[in-house]
């Protein structure tokens, strides 16, 4: 059975035990314009995808058209700069380049629809030129030699593809037999050794029992590991592994992030009152975005999420325990109404990263993205 949020604020007690979360002031970075839906470490450049067409550093405004690279050490902006001409939904790198998935036909004034690669200097690739038909792009996710792709799409190159496909990361093309069946919107996907877990709207995955909301398949032929049953019923719009635990944020009534082991079994569900969007950890602290206001004191929800037994006011982002689920002091609340829409962390550097349609933290101007844990603040501007 799911172990609701208990001691909402008692984890004070156990909190010399935890690592401490990151600072929850965030040091002044780079911004943008529009929303950032996406973005990914590689070693100390952060890339970030979005609905934005520019970018403010130094008080000065510089283009970045749905696309951009930041100094995850500094917060400044990088020279990267490939000109995509709709929204970046999700980004995913490796040692080879970065890998854009979202709403666009071109980059660099060349055709490519919805999915494309690009070299880390920023030069488009040659490869992954595909037809992405009936539905959009969500999300990307790169390893074992593969590019695994989750959406709302139908066909790819005239081929069926119900919400996911997978490609060859060496050259670009379709996977002929990975082909989950998944029946329903698919909002997130992540490439782990063993498994690619999948989440989203659906109610299944090649028809099966247990496979709804969010699942576990082959990273080779697309077969749903029958070792891992779902005990989600809200659609999953973003998934953490680490260590033994798959992290899921989660919507419904107000909104959820529950922790499950590897066979999908719920250790603790924290509940907000709206959705938690996207999910981050770093050490023993789990970091939630989302738009919910509150954290809830237990797991009952009214009418649009409220929380029938009281909250604790958490605005967009909250922290709680990896182990436990309690939630933690750690307070850095945004503004706006969709709030926090991408969350990543990075160990090496120990540091989370938060971008999303929000303008403030904690009252401080940091328009749609912020670096918790700067570590070279004093070299904000541009690293050309």
């Amino acid at each position: 059975m799911t172990a609701v949020l208990g001691a909402l604020l008692a984890p004070l007690a156990g909190a010399a035990a935890l690592t401490a979360p990151v600072n929850p002031k965030p040091t002044p970075s780079v911004t943008f314009n529009g929303e950032v839906h996406a973005t990914t470490y590689w070693g100390d450049t952060i890339y970030v995808g979005g609905d934005f067409t520019s970018a403010t550093v130094g008080g000065s405004t510089v283009k970045r058209s749905h696309a951009a690279a930041v100094n995850a050490r500094t917060g400044a902006l990088l020279p990267w700069n490939p000109q995509v001409d709709a929204m970046v939904r999700a980004i995913a790198t490796d040692g080879d380049g970065v890998y854009l998935a979202g709403d666009f036909h071109a980059v660099n004034g060349v055709s490519r629809d919805s999915l494309a690669a690009v070299s880390h200097s920023g030069v488009l690739q040659s490869t992954f030129k595909h037809n992405i038909s009936n539905g959009r792009p969500y999300d990307v996710s790169v390893g074992g030699g593969r590019l695994y792709l989750g959406g709302s799409f139908t066909v790819v190159d005239g081929h069926t593809r119900l919400g996911v496909a997978a490609f060859d990361l060496a050259t670009g093309a379709l996977d002929p037999n990975w082909n989950p069946k998944v029946n329903d919107v698919v909002r997130a996907v992540l490439y782990t050794p063993g498994r690619v877990y999948l989440g989203g709207r659906f109610s299944s995955v090649n028809s099966l029992r247990g496979t709804a909301k969010i699942a576990a398949v082959d990273p080779a032929n697309g077969a749903v590991d029958p070792g891992f049953f779902s005990h989600v019923s809200a659609m999953v719009h973003d998934i953490a592994v680490s260590g033994d635990t798959v992290y899921a944020g989660i919507d419904g009534t107000g909104g959820r992030a529950s922790a499950m082991d590897t066979a999908g079994t719920v250790r603790w569900t924290v509940t907000t009152d709206g959705d938690v969007q996207a999910i981050a950890v770093l050490d023993d602290v789990v970091y939630l975005g989302g738009h919910y206001d509150n954290v809830c004191r237990s797991a009952a929800t009214g009418p649009k999420g409220v929380c029938i037994d009281g909250s604790i006011r958490r605005v967009k982002l909250a922290a709680v325990s990896a182990s436990t689920g309690n939630l933690l002091t750690w307070t850095a609340n945004g503004n706006g109404s969709v709030g926090v829409i991408a969350l990543r962390a990075s160990k090496e550097l120990g540091q989370v990263v938060a971008g999303g349609a929000y303008t403030a933290v904690n009252g401080s101007p940091q328009r749609r993205f912020a670096l918790f844990n700067l570590v070279s603040p004093a070299g904000l501007g541009f690293s050309w």
